[in-house]
């Protein structure tokens, strides 16, 4: 069983990162495997709503690395999704690269475990979190708990393990991530693998 962390600060060593390295060493320790993906500091292009992924299984665009992290979903069988707060909202790069990664590649993703982590210096975490939890939610995804919401707070990466609740809040969420992973795995080939699927119904307010 492997977890799939998506680090989408523009900064590859930054807090977010060091959050997501206390969740990934927290799995090791429950026997689960893990790997951080890095959505990089350059161009991440936003969702145009062309459609075209439902077509050819990938998002249109292929000059950034969201197709590359889409493929490594399809393989995943949990998630954490970590971004630093910008202005009381996750990084914009996180954004966009959530929006197509949900578009293309959302089907991967149904009935699995997920979870937010978000970085901060002070404030604009509980918004933040608010913002990419959504995504768990449209999807049918199983959200994973802790004992906090899921934040740190610091400057500097060095700061998060100063951050004693925030780190704590880490490994519990890795502890539960586990537990669900493995209550999961057992009931494959089960009754209990997946629920029933309710089609979706889409009405508009105009008519």
């Amino acid at each position: 069983m492997k977890v799939l962390m998506i680090n989408g600060s523009p900064h590859e060593k930054g807090c977010t990162n060091a959050a997501l390295t206390v969740v990934s060493q927290e799995l090791k320790n429950q026997g689960i495997d893990s790997e951080t993906v890095w959505i990089g500091n350059g161009l991440v292009r936003g969702c145009i709503g062309c459609g075209a992924c439902k077509n050819i299984g990938k998002c249109t665009f292929g000059d950034d690395p969201v197709n590359a992290i889409g493929e490594k979903i399809k393989a995943a069988d949990g998630y954490i999704f970590g971004a630093p707060v910008h202005y009381a909202s996750p990084c914009g790069a996180m954004v966009s690269a959530m929006d197509r990664l949900f578009t293309a590649f959302g089907n991967h993703m149904q009935f699995k475990p997920a979870a937010s982590v978000v970085s901060a210096r002070r404030a604009g975490t509980t918004a933040s979190y608010d913002v990419l939890n959504k995504y768990i939610g449209i999807n049918s995804m199983i959200a994973v708990p802790s004992t906090y919401w899921n934040m740190v707070h610091g400057n500097v990466a060095e700061d998060i393990l100063k951050d004693e609740e925030g780190v704590t809040v880490m490994r519990a969420l890795a502890s539960n991530m586990a537990w669900l992973l493995k209550l999961l795995d057992n009931a494959k080939g089960t009754a209990l693998e997946k629920p029933a699927i309710v089609p979706k119904v889409k009405t508009n307010f105009i008519r």
